[in-house]
């Protein structure tokens, strides 16, 4: 069976036939840059599937363009930033989805934004993504709320809300899936101003999961779970941060942060795989999916 990398070599291959025939410098120029980074990432690929098949465990990621990992927090949110060559992951704060990236975006042309909030409001029916994330966290499917439907996420309270989802999918609203209402909606509103960068939902439990071949055992509000997680992180490429807590964010939030930045990287990279594949799209238009 052919392979991602061997997939990839041969179409740096076809575009590296087409030097030959390009008569504008500007082309050729274009041509041999792209046949150059094509051939490297082949190489990072092959490398992550003989890493996983030898251990189970992918291996670290390659940081190759500026990509930002976002957490919720009670300051607003919590931004990972890694960028290419830094010797660690910088952490950012602002109160809302758009200021932190307007912030990001003043110092560092960051190409990926993954967040760990619900992407692609549904309608009148239940998330793949929700089902299959908790499919892939055996023992830990609880970490997943479902994501509810557009129209409850309009209504004032969680009763009116719990109503209006009832009627729609069969599924009432507790009080913990509601409480996320605020950032869900602004995150949702922000996608709509068409933010010029490509914008992931991720998961942290789910990458975690990907990252060490199992779901974290240890919660992540104990100092078990966050050397459980610092460790994983650690063996996936993404060192411990400078800053682990501050004013208006926690330990766990900064690590989710990480955790949603390495399946950033490897989006960029072109490793991160989408549950489910591909994507499902409502009536937002919007491609709703959990990448890790």
């Amino acid at each position: 069976m052919e392979t991602d990398a061997q997939r990839i070599r041969e179409l740096a291959d076809g575009l590296a036939s087409g030097l030959a025939g390009a008569t504008d410098d500007e082309v050729a120029a274009a041509l041999a840059e792209s046949v150059t980074s094509l051939r490297r990432l082949a190489d990072v690929v092959e490398r992550r599937s003989d890493a996983l098949a030898a251990t189970g465990r992918l291996a670290p990621v390659e940081v190759v363009v500026p990509v930002l990992g976002v957490d919720g927090c009670s300051a607003g949110w919590v931004g990972a930033l890694l960028e290419p060559g830094a010797p660690r992951p910088r952490i950012v704060v602002a109160p809302t989805i758009a200021d932190l990236v307007a912030m990001v975006r003043e110092s560092t042309g960051i190409r990926v934004v993954a967040i760990d909030i619900p992407i692609g409001l549904p309608d009148n029916t239940i998330r793949q993504a929700d089902v299959l994330a908790r499919q892939a966290l055996p023992g830990k499917a609880s970490s997943i709320f479902s994501t509810l439907t557009r129209s409850a996420y309009a209504a004032a309270t969680r009763l009116e809300a719990d109503s209006v989802n009832r009627g729609l999918v069969g599924q009432g609203v507790g009080a913990q899936a509601f409480a996320l209402r605020d950032k869900i909606v602004e995150v949702d509103a922000w996608l709509r101003t068409r933010p010029t960068v490509t914008v992931l939902e991720v998961h942290p439990e789910v990458s975690f999961a990907a990252m060490t071949g199992a779901p974290m055992t240890a919660s992540k509000k104990t100092d078990e779970g966050r050397d459980q997680r610092l460790a994983a992180l650690a063996a996936a490429g993404i060192p411990r941060p400078s800053v682990l807590q501050g004013q208006g964010y926690a330990v766990d939030d900064v690590l989710d942060a990480c955790a949603v930045a390495w399946s950033a990287a490897r989006h960029a990279s072109g490793l991160a795989r989408p549950l489910p594949d591909p994507p499902e799209v409502f009536s937002d238009g919007i491609p709703a999916a959990i990448w890790a």
